[in-house]
């Protein structure tokens, strides 16, 4: 299967296939981030996550793909850094804020500097049609962070503290998002470096969640929380796994755009699963940030 997708790079069967790659990603992802706001401390529910998840890729890494090369390793431990910072930081913004009121600004934060870096470290270049789109799609996903903000009514008190780690996590998605695009594309066989991203990435959370969990005075049943973390492992593979090979196949910019379509299945999930308020308005501004999309993919 990778001899197929890595024939397809540079190829109109690649862009079709890294969109709809990208879009896929979109919906996984916010299913992961609602996994991880809902029932459970995320903290807690991003440990089981992690420790499924790295448990799941070690038979992977270590018996089935090849191994990496030898350049392969330091890029491994930049990803790790900077995946753990991303993690923690996204953990504080969940604990503080309201999911539909933190997730924008998480996704509207990374597509811009996704673009800059994805400019100067793979030197694409957006048009100005594709330019258009990404301020459309900006406008509706931080015009739907600030509504949110104005209008709901839970988790006032830590909202502004809140919305500050959610733009902090926005910088690490798109350092993250360039940083691994770069790591896919240094390795023979992008399944290599899938396999072992997840195996290592898998160790720090879950060490903290124990830590957590331990000093609780009423920690949750492990039964679901656990349940949960298999679910939240399955859904991060093909989540991650999507955008990567998205970005291995065509342009990381582009992909990075279309991923943050997820905040219109994150709002739709919020009033569903989380029971939070879901208007007309919101419905306008989340529209907004779909036809940013379209316009990114129609004038690239």
């Amino acid at each position: 299967m990778s001899d197929w997708l890595i024939s397809l790079e540079g190829t109109a069967a690649g862009h079709t296939l890294a969109l709809w790659l990208a879009l896929a990603a979109a919906l996984l992802h916010a299913v992961f981030g609602a996994l991880q706001k809902g029932r459970h401390d995320p903290w807690l529910s991003r440990g089981a996550i992690d420790g499924s998840y790295g448990l799941m890729a070690a038979p992977f890494a270590l018996f089935v793909v090849p191994w990496p090369e030898p350049h392969m390793w330091p890029i491994f431990a930049g990803a790790f850094v900077i995946h753990c910072i991303y993690k923690i930081l996204q953990a504080y913004a969940y604990t503080r804020g309201a999911y539909t009121v933190v997730y924008p600004v998480v996704r509207g934060t990374g597509p811009l500097f996704a673009v800059i870096g994805a400019a100067l470290v793979f030197g694409e270049h957006f048009s100005m049609v594709q330019w258009l789109g990404v301020a459309v799609l900006l406008a509706g996903i931080f015009g739907l962070a600030v509504y949110n903000f104005l209008f709901l009514e839970v988790d006032r008190e830590t909202l502004p503290a809140a919305l500050a780690f959610a733009v902090a996590t926005g910088l690490f998605v798109a350092l993250y998002t360039t940083y691994d695009a770069y790591g896919i594309r240094a390795t023979a066989n992008p399944f290599t470096f899938l396999a072992w991203f997840f195996f290592i990435d898998g160790f720090l959370m879950p060490v903290i969640g124990i830590l957590r969990y331990r000093a609780m005075a009423a920690p949750p049943a492990l039964g679901p929380l656990m349940a949960r973390g298999v679910v939240g492992a399955v859904i991060a593979f093909f989540s991650f796994g999507s955008i990567m090979l998205a970005t291995r196949l065509d342009k990381v910019g582009e992909a990075a755009v279309l991923r943050e379509t997820s905040t219109v299945f994150a709002a739709v999930i919020g009033w569903l699963v989380l029971k939070e308020t879901v208007g007309p308005r919101r419905i306008a501004l989340m529209s907004l940030i779909a036809a940013g999309a379209v316009i990114v993919e129609l004038g690239g």
